[in-house]
């Protein structure tokens, strides 16, 4: 399917939907689904972002900055996942309570505001990877409009520039507790600490990042493009201040650069063999 034809097609979804709750992280797909639902509705979208120590401060500027530039609805809303047991433990389903929590309060205002439906910004390429998220989505009828339309992260991004937003080439970003190991408690104080770390080596002028907490450790990934610059004497040293000054006692360079999800690497087959998401309306 071609790309004018997939983003005609995701035009017709959303203008069939009367009116849409979207999940808004201000990252690339939840920003273009919150542009493309505004395009569509007009007023009867309204973009609805989870605030939580877990959201860098810097994106949730950015998210409401975005919203605000181009006159989408946008509400902020406070989770609860700070409260949970289950999610404070930091186990592989981490994310499904997280997402849990946020798509319950989520259904709560839908109810309140007498919107429709719910949606969020899974893309196609989303769908088969391990984001135990997606489940909690699917529980409870939460829908993927990009995915539904057959957009790819890439299509997605073309979109964006087509549509001259500032997002379309924004570094992929994630909740600061996927920077924890897993089995290490996600606490208000080491989301601070990571939060703290990545602002510093954004002021080296380092624009993809992740400070991976390991306790006294935090093992730094950089977009594989700028691993030359880091790997001088001197850079190096700046960034062990920088990451130190956050509270690390060690401080190590991972040498494969920044990945998404390399915190997974650690478990089990048996926890990333959960069940595929599937786009809504596709057979099991």
């Amino acid at each position: 399917m071609e790309l004018t034809t997939k983003s005609q097609l995701l035009q017709q979804k959303l203008g069939q939907l009367g009116s849409l709750l979207v999940a808004y992280s201000g990252g690339t797909d939840s920003a273009y689904l919150a542009y493309a639902a505004h395009q569509a509705l007009g007023g009867r979208m309204l973009a609805v972002i989870a605030d939580s120590p877990s959201l860098p401060r810097r994106e949730l500027a950015d998210a409401l900055a975005f919203a605000r530039g181009h006159r989408i609805p946008v509400q902020s809303m406070l989770t609860r996942e700070m409260e949970d047991p289950a999610y404070l433990r930091n186990d592989a389903q981490r994310c499904f309570h997280c997402k849990s929590e946020l798509f319950a309060q989520m259904e709560q205002e839908r109810q309140r505001l007498g919107f429709q439906h719910l949606a969020y910004g899974m893309n196609l390429d989303d769908c088969g990877e391990f984001r135990p998220g997606q489940r909690a989505a699917e529980t409870l009828g939460v829908l993927a409009p990009l995915a539904e339309a057959e957009l790819r992260k890439e299509e997605i991004r073309t979109l964006a520039r087509q549509a001259g937003l500032e997002i379309a080439d924004k570094p992929a970003s994630a909740c600061l507790s996927s920077r924890i190991e897993y089995g290490r408690a996600v606490t208000a104080e080491n989301l601070a600490q990571v939060e703290k770390a990545e602002d510093a080596l954004h002021a080296l002028g380092f624009s993809q990042v992740r400070v991976r907490h390991h306790g006294e450790l935090a093992r730094v990934e950089i977009a594989r493009q700028d691993l030359p610059r880091a790997l001088s004497l001197a850079a190096l040293d700046e960034i062990s201040r920088a990451v130190r000054g956050a509270g690390f006692l060690y401080v190590t360079l991972d040498t494969q650069g920044y990945r998404s999800g390399s915190m997974n690497d650690v478990l089990p087959v048996s926890a990333l063999a959960a069940p595929r998401r599937t786009v809504p309306g596709e057979p099991l």
